[in-house]
């Protein structure tokens, strides 16, 4: 089951919840737009012209300006949201948004998907706190367009699970900048 935007804000307000920053105007029928980061990172390919998984590949940073930067067809953009959007009891989805889509921008290739508890680690007492992370976005155009920081590039949605809940422990907990893939960790 998917939440409104009503049921968004009011678990909001229980705590249930985390969005920040927040605007009242991003909230939409049953989800929240979230916002482009003016930083990418791009990978730099090797001398054979090719990633490793078994590596940690190296990246080189870009700023987009306020003028924008033109995307080229054919390079993976690592990105981010200026918000985040995590939930202890509720499983957040990201979507890029359909006027995005239908100028050829592929938000996400396959990491659309937030665990219940992405974004929070124990206190002292058990207790979670959230950690503000921010959603990593796999940025790839079909042709040449130029972006812009801080444009509505995606919605998170957020979904009820069924049955007992078991919160999110892994690499990327408190990313607050593009974050490469990590994968080679799982080879040591």
């Amino acid at each position: 089951m998917v939440l409104t935007g009503p049921e968004i804000m009011r678990q909001m307000e229980l705590g249930s919840i985390h969005i920040a920053p927040f605007q009242r105007a991003h909230l939409g029928p049953n989800s929240y737009d979230v916002t482009l980061n003016s930083k990418l990172l791009v990978y730099e390919l090797g001398s054979g012209g090719s990633l490793d998984m078994k590596q940690n590949n190296p990246t080189r940073g870009i700023d987009i300006p306020s003028e924008g930067l033109v995307l080229q067809p054919g390079t993976l953009y690592i990105g981010c949201t200026n918000e985040t959007a995590t939930s202890r009891r509720y499983v957040p989805m990201f979507e890029g948004r359909s006027s995005i889509g239908r100028l050829g921008i592929n938000t996400h290739i396959t990491a659309g998907f937030g665990d219940v508890g992405w974004g929070y680690i124990p206190d002292e007492q058990g207790q979670l706190q959230c950690q503000f992370p921010t959603w990593t976005l796999e940025i790839e155009v079909v042709h040449p367009i130029r972006v812009y920081p801080n444009v509505r590039i995606g919605q998170v949605y957020f979904m009820t699970p069924d049955g007992e809940l078991a919160f999110y422990k892994g690499k990327y907990t408190s990313q607050k900048a593009p974050q490469a893939s990590q994968l080679y960790k799982d080879f040591q």
